[in-house]
């Protein structure tokens, strides 16, 4: 993708970093060929390469950050509890607030337990569905993304070869998956209510949990439909089964998360990404009956969890300084900003006769090259072609001062102004040009 001509400094960096990491690489998500352009500083919605490239951030790392880089109000408030300790084997005052900020935002969590990473929420969210239903299997929705636990990652990218029919197979996701966890899961195809009662019926009496992300990202950006939530509802209560919402992502959508848009509640809730402020967290949070799993107070509880860096004060404080400033004109703001690029890149593709749709909700947003209706992973799964489409897409966006993912989602941030929205909406032209351009009619 990337010149080292044109880019020296990223790739002596990743020549570099080949000596000391596997492939030069510490997060696959962040793996390019021939090499990866390595990230100096940011500064509001904007930021540098080592090569002193600057770019309106459209990934926000993975949707984290919500507020952009060095938000002056979460960086004082980091400041002021670094210079009075930055973790302690003892419980500090700060977690107490951020877990009373997302019980008040939060309508179906009555109490929070805290983790590192959203991976660890989701981890702790089935252990405690099958510590307080005495069950092993859950379901999940066929190509979402919820962590790297090893249920969880259960046909997260299943190609059509292993399909099979309406009933999705499990399909492990890391090689050496035993065999027992691939078994453990259900897997329910998306946006299906007849399919997924069907499923959850079947397998009640095993079923622990059934986890669901309302706008799943790698299963398309495509939001749940409020009949497939309900039959999920519906189904689990039938079978004494948990609902567990991730909402590691969606939270960003608005004060009450994902689930205050839609009708359904969930059991349990996983958070993670923008309740940091920049650092890493998780959290996971639901129904005080079945929270008390966690419960020591009366000797060892049914889930015990440690996690020497869980709820440290500077996450803390950075995550509460970010809700401080996530408020109804932040999420007004958002889903304005979100609206007008998502118009325009659909306008866009119209005008120049590409194939494609750009879903999504409030601040996230997906471009999907193709013309089949986006209704679930295996409608929006791409080609070849696409693929290659999607790749030109987003290499020419870099080119043209913006930063998306690799695989198509771009995250808006707070201090996104009119003029970055146009130069986003601009850039986004382009690479739809180059697209079209790339037809064989056109070429």
């Amino acid at each position: 993708m990337y010149d080292a001509n044109k880019y020296p400094a990223s790739h002596a960096l990743y020549a570099e970093a080949k000596q000391y990491l596997p492939g030069g690489n510490t997060r696959t998500t962040v793996f390019e060929k021939p090499f990866p352009l390595y990230a100096s500083h940011g500064k509001g919605c904007h930021v540098w390469d080592v090569d002193g490239n600057r770019r309106i951030d459209c990934i926000n790392n993975y949707t984290a950050m919500i507020h952009g880089h060095a938000h002056p109000g979460i960086h004082q408030a980091v400041l002021r509890q670094m210079e009075q300790g930055t973790c302690f084997g003892m419980p500090t005052e700060s977690e107490i607030l951020l877990a009373r900020e997302l019980v008040s935002r939060l309508d179906s969590v009555e109490t929070v337990r805290f983790t590192n990473s959203g991976t660890e929420a989701v981890m702790m969210a089935i252990k405690a569905a099958r510590a307080y239903t005495g069950r092993p299997k859950i379901a999940k929705v066929e190509g979402a993304y919820h962590g790297s636990y090893d249920p969880a990652e259960i046909s997260l990218d299943p190609g059509p070869q292993h399909w099979g029919d309406k009933t999705p197979n499990p399909v492990p996701y890391a090689k050496g998956t035993p065999a027992s966890i691939v078994d453990g899961v259900i897997v329910l195809p998306f946006n299906d209510p007849q399919k997924a009662r069907e499923l959850i019926a079947l397998h009640g009496k095993d079923l622990a949990a059934i986890l669901i992300d309302p706008l799943p990202n790698r299963a398309g950006l495509i939001p749940a439909s409020e009949a497939f939530l309900r039959a999920i509802r519906e189904a689990a209560d039938a079978v004494g089964a948990l609902v567990i919402f991730d909402e590691v992502i969606s939270f960003r959508l608005s004060h009450g998360g994902a689930q205050g848009l839609f009708s359904v509640s969930p059991d349990l809730t996983t958070l993670g990404k923008v309740i940091g402020g920049g650092f890493p967290v998780g959290a996971v949070g639901g129904r005080r009956d079945v929270m008390a799993v966690f419960d020591p107070s009366s000797g060892k509880p049914a889930l015990p969890h440690g996690g020497t860096f869980s709820a440290n004060p500077i996450t803390m404080r950075a995550g509460l300084a970010a809700l401080e400033f996530l408020d109804e004109p932040a999420f007004v703001h958002l889903a304005k900003i979100g609206d007008q690029v998502r118009k325009a890149a659909n306008e866009s593709l119209a005008r120049h006769g590409v194939p494609g749709i750009v879903v999504g909700m409030g601040s996230l947003l997906k471009v999907h090259f193709t013309d089949r209706q986006p209704t679930d992973y295996r409608a929006v799964y791409p080609t070849p072609v696409e693929a290659s489409k999607l790749r030109l897409f987003n290499q020419t966006l870099i080119g043209n001062g913006i930063l998306p993912s690799g695989y198509g989602l771009m995250a808006l941030s707070t201090p996104m102004t009119a003029d970055d929205v146009q130069q986003i909406d601009s850039a986004i032209d382009i690479a739809i040009r180059a697209v079209r351009d790339m037809e064989p009619s056109h070429a």
